[in-house]
């Protein structure tokens, strides 16, 4: 069995989709479509920069799906390759479960432009710049990361925002919660402790304003059919049902993201081969929290034209 994952913040970088674009008119098509959804010269930040700009949440985050779904579309319209027929499931991380949606078909491409450009937007709002933080722990399992975030809280809040493999896990909350976390790392059997450049703590109970905000924009644009069945972020399980899927999507903003036991369950549940389109972050934590399992990534036209040999 096989899965098709996309990857989440972070993986964006100045340069990304020039090279697709330049060679696919289907690629083309993807960035302006997306441009046009949102009202902005997204592709052109994307491609020339500045990196500051791209690093904008509510930049990265359309920026990163729109990315992905041109590799799957030069994949499916160059490559005839059918998702529907080749994926038993997809997944995404933290954003890239709307990328992942979008694949399926459960939304347009257009309207996941917007949702994501909100998703980030209200997630920049709902917390004043300098009040959060997030750290990434390196040498952790979530054992030690839940012990870490439970000593480092002192009744602000600090708790475990990725699970993202048996190596590492990364923390949200308070600014001064956070940095409390990363002083104790030692004393927790944690080899370190890195500040993250996010602009919030996300994955936290505060982005609540923001999950209200997706509530209300998901409610405007609920998720239709699913072609493939998707593996929820937050439940680390299988979910089909559209209302089910909105449902864990707002969930979500606040919640965690069980990436390392959402890449076991898929393994247990018999798949074998897993493709990241767009990027190659997620990959390689599933391998590290799967194990016996084939990781291969495209975000490229030869990198696409390698995959529809082996597909």
């Amino acid at each position: 069995m096989r899965a098709f994952v996309f990857p989440g913040q972070g993986s964006q970088k100045v340069g990304m989709g020039a090279e697709l674009a330049e060679a696919s008119a289907v690629a083309r098509e993807v960035f302006q479509e997306v441009d046009e959804a949102l009202g902005q010269h997204l592709f052109r930040i994307m491609t020339q920069g500045p990196e500051d700009e791209l690093t904008l949440t509510a930049n990265a985050q359309p920026a990163i799906m729109a990315h992905a779904i041109a590799v799957l579309r030069v994949l499916e319209k160059e490559g005839g390759i059918s998702l529907a027929d080749k994926a038993d499931y997809v997944a995404g991380h933290s954003l890239g479960e709307y990328t992942a949606l979008c694949a399926a078909g459960a939304f347009s491409l257009a309207d996941t432009a917007r949702l994501l450009k909100l998703r980030g937007e209200s997630m920049q709002a709902a917390v004043p710049v300098g009040v959060g933080s997030m750290a990434a722990l390196l040498g952790a399992d979530i054992e030690k990361a839940s012990a870490l975030a439970q000593a480092a809280a002192e009744g602000q809040v600090c708790t475990v925002a990725n699970d993202n493999d048996p190596t590492q896990v990364v923390l949200s909350g308070h600014k001064e919660a956070i940095e409390r976390a990363i002083a104790l790392v030692k004393d927790h059997g944690i080899k370190r402790g890195i500040a993250l450049p996010v602009s919030a703590p996300f994955h936290c109970p505060l982005m609540q304003p923001a999950a209200d905000a997706m509530a209300e924009a998901l409610a405007a644009t609920p998720p239709g059919p699913l072609r493939v069945a998707l593996f929820a972020n937050v439940t680390a399980s299988v979910v089909t049902d559209p209302s089910e899927v909105q449902r864990l999507l707002v969930e979500q903003v606040t919640g965690r993201v069980r990436w390392r036991e959402s890449a076991i369950a898929m393994h247990a549940a018999g798949v074998e081969r897993f493709v990241e389109l767009g990027g190659k972050v997620v990959g390689p934590m599933i391998k590290r929290s799967a194990g016996e399992v084939e990781v291969t990534s495209a975000s490229t036209m030869a990198e696409i034209e390698e995959l529809v040999k082996t597909l």
